[in-house]
Parts: structure tokens; sequence; C-alpha cells
């Protein structure tokens, strides 16, 4: 069983908080104790879980993955252009797993779960969210 979350992004680099979509399916999958996998396809998006609460946050990473990868110095650069694209959304990872805590997401009060785009923009882009029952029967 897997659950698609379509996206499409307005930045060429932002953070996009996800958090109640997947609330939603794992509300929906009836699950009550397991682990939700998330994971971001394409080779220039990555799953990030961070603070959601204050907005200064996902511009934060943003920004200090600028200053960390910057753009066009990169040998892929040659090739399309977006060499720090793919660096940084390696860096941070495609995917995340949080526990399913009777029937809820495992996060913590500030904790959020935000796709990043590295690439865009972009008129489709898809996360994969696959919820695991580890309930017994």
């Amino acid at each position: 069983m897997h659950h698609l979350i379509l996206l499409k992004t307005q930045q060429s680099q932002t953070l996009i908080d996800i958090t109640e979509r997947v609330r939603t399916i794992v509300k929906e999958s009836g699950i009550q104790n397991g682990l939700l996998n998330v994971y971001a396809q394409g080779a220039t998006a990555a799953i990030m879980i961070q603070e959601n609460w204050d907005e200064s946050v996902p511009l934060d990473v943003v920004n200090f993955l600028r200053k960390l990868i910057p753009p066009g110095v990169w040998l892929h650069d040659q090739q399309d252009g977006n060499g720090d694209a793919h660096l940084k959304a390696g860096l941070v990872g495609p995917s995340e797993t949080i526990p399913i805590i009777d029937g809820q997401l495992g996060l913590s009060t500030w904790q959020g779960i935000f796709f990043c785009e590295f690439d865009g923009p972009r008129s489709n882009r898809t996360v994969v969210c696959t919820p695991l029952s580890m309930d017994q029967k």
C-alpha cells in the first residue's frame, strides 16, 4: 500500500511543509502502530524533518545549503546547470521514516515533514508515502 502526494513547486529552492497531508494518509491507512516511509522521487529533491513552527527555519535551511553548496562550480553544471541541486538532494536524502504511534505520526511538538525542492520550479513532483503496520493481529 502506498499513497502519492503530488506537488507543483513555485521556487528554484524551497522547503514545503507536507505534514498535514502526511497526517491524513496515516489516518486513512487505519494503522495504529507501525512505520511510515516518506520518499521524494527525483534526483534533485529530498525529504527533511525540521521545525515547522517558525517560518524562518526552512528559509535558513535553504540559505545555509546555498552557502555550503553554491551553484555554477560543479562538473555536472556542464550538462544541465543543476549540479548544486543534485548535491543538496544527496546530502539531505530522499526519505525519512517516521513511527506511527497510536494512529498518529510520532513527531515531536515542533517537528514537521518537508519536501525539499532544489531544482524548481517544477510542475510535477511526487512524494511516495508507504505506511507499514506493526499491529498484532
